[in-house]
């Protein structure tokens, strides 16, 4: 097996860092899906891995060449508790490649067996959870949000027990890497501050080498990682997305999307929204995403005090500055993406208030929020569309703000039909739609039929164009999608 051109760096890292386990074979593994254009981009031979040695790598059954899978190790708070030891349980890392721009990728099996960090799991990946990250990660992909990759999906021809009995799957995950915060967490609860100075050289080497210029190269990296994950959770917010599961564990300080379990799309717009039902009290709501980064950097942030100065009154000092930055990412990326959304080419004082009163508007009217942005547009070029305003309960809750929206885009001096097409660039027409998701896993996990899940790759790879032709698949669900649960499938 050599079609995988692996150049490992993590494994050069102390033994301590991870343990290393091959993945364990399964019984009959079958090609779902490979991701041919990333299998390129990444510079791996695309026939190899459809082929019989490939799809054996994918599933595990063979290790390729290069490969020195390992699963690694960290910490996390879940929920707000501290976990000392979680990490990867059902994961192993092959190794890593250099892709055709020169960026070194992880590629990484989930659901590929038991590891020592396996806590009496089983180790394995059922295919609702896999087709589920496929699909949502490369629609994140397409919509332009930093975040890990699906290169393959297989299936095992063995049932993994759940509630029930369900197909096995193995889901080929690509990434910059898969450093959270929770790694650092794990070294530093175990005072091993060499580890956690170790972890911080090799994220800055590889992630932010910029770092290595400032005169304080673990502040430089703290400021990086904050800047990355305030415009990350600004970019989910602009799209209406839901991680449904903010544990350290699960924020890569790469400042990708990773680890897509109860995840979920708006519908109805509500920032209270809530998806995962292990989220109880609310803690990771749609709304809630930002001071929850915040309060997951704080956590990073804690962990690098030795670093940051030799005196803990100046270290803590640093870490305080830099967390003070956040506040001010955030705002920037999140108000600017909304003035694009709204067709502002120009930054104004009242922009925010203006964005915000429709928010507002839309929350009482329970206008979905992907459409409500997605016919704006049309609106913008001929104020007489009222596909808008009909999502509104009470439609004069939107005639109001419109009428102060116009105005302000007269101000832009902008031609109307540039206007329509600058904001059709921003507001997309197709989102992993909550109901669709789950009847293509239904379909799949139930039936064996696998066309739901291509027709809607096909269609959410071109999340911004109109696609007439797959109108339906833009349509929200009935009831506004109230009620609806996802589970985090593990």
């Amino acid at each position: 097996m050599t079609a995988l051109p692996f150049d490992n760096s993590y494994v050069r890292l102390p033994e301590r860092f991870y343990a290393r386990r091959a993945p364990t074979p399964v019984a009959a593994p079958r090609l779902i899906r490979l991701n041919r254009a990333l299998a390129e981009a990444l510079g791996l031979d695309p026939d190899w891995l459809s082929g019989p040695e490939g799809v054996a790598a994918l599933a595990g059954n063979g290790v390729p060449d290069g490969a020195d899978p390992i699963a690694a190790a960290y910490a996390g708070h879940q929920f707000g508790n501290f976990v000392p030891q979680l990490g990867d349980g059902r994961a192993i890392l092959l190794g890593e490649v250099i892709d055709r721009m020169g960026h070194r990728r992880d590629i990484q099996l989930k659901g590929s067996g038991p590891t020592p960090f396996s806590r009496r799991g089983d180790g394995r990946a059922a295919l609702g959870p896999v087709l589920r990250e496929y699909l949502v990660s490369e629609a994140m992909a397409a919509l332009g949000i930093p975040t890990t990759r699906a290169l393959a999906a297989v299936t095992t021809g063995e049932p993994v027990v759940r509630e029930t009995l369900l197909p096995g799957a193995v889901l080929t995950r690509v990434a910059a890497s898969h450093i959270r915060v929770g790694t650092f967490q794990f070294f530093a609860a175990r005072g091993d501050v060499e580890g956690v100075r170790a972890l911080a050289d090799h994220v800055v080497a590889r992630h932010y080498p910029e770092a290595a210029q400032a005169a304080n190269l673990y502040r430089a990296l703290l400021d990086a990682v904050i800047a990355r994950q305030a415009e990350l959770v600004a970019r989910w917010l602009l799209v209406g997305f839901v991680h449904g599961v903010m544990n350290t564990d699960n924020m890569s300080v790469a400042g990708e999307t990773i680890d897509y379990g109860p995840c979920a799309f708006l519908d109805a717009y509500d920032p209270r929204t809530v998806y995962s039902s292990i989220d109880r009290n609310g803690r990771y709501a749609y709304g809630e995403q930002p001071r929850i980064a915040l309060w997951n950097l704080t956590r990073l942030a804690e962990t690098l005090l030795p670093l940051l100065a030799d005196d803990e009154s100046v270290a803590v000092a640093e870490a305080e500055a830099a967390l003070a930055g956040y506040a001010a990412r955030f705002e920037a990326a999140y108000h600017g993406g909304l003035g694009r959304k709204l067709g502002l080419g120009e930054t104004r004082e009242g922009d925010p208030a203006l964005a915000g009163d429709l928010l507002k508007r839309m929350a009482e009217n329970q206008a979905d929020f992907t459409l409500t942005f997605r016919n704006l547009c049309a609106a913008a070029e001929r104020p007489e569309v009222g596909a808008v305003r009909d999502l509104f309960v009470d439609p004069t809750a939107f005639d109001d703000w419109a009428s102060r929206w116009r105005e302000r885009l007269a101000q832009e001096g902008r031609d109307p039909a540039a206007t329509a097409a600058a904001m059709r660039a921003v507001n997309p027409a197709f989102i992993p739609r909550n109901h669709r998701v789950e009847a293509m896993i239904e379909a799949a996990v139930e039936r064996g039929d696998f066309t739901p899940f291509e027709t809607l790759l096909t269609v959410l790879s071109r999340p911004y164009a109109e696609q007439p032709e797959n109108a339906a698949y833009a349509e929200a669900p009935a009831g506004g999608g109230v009620g609806y649960r996802t589970f985090c499938g593990t």
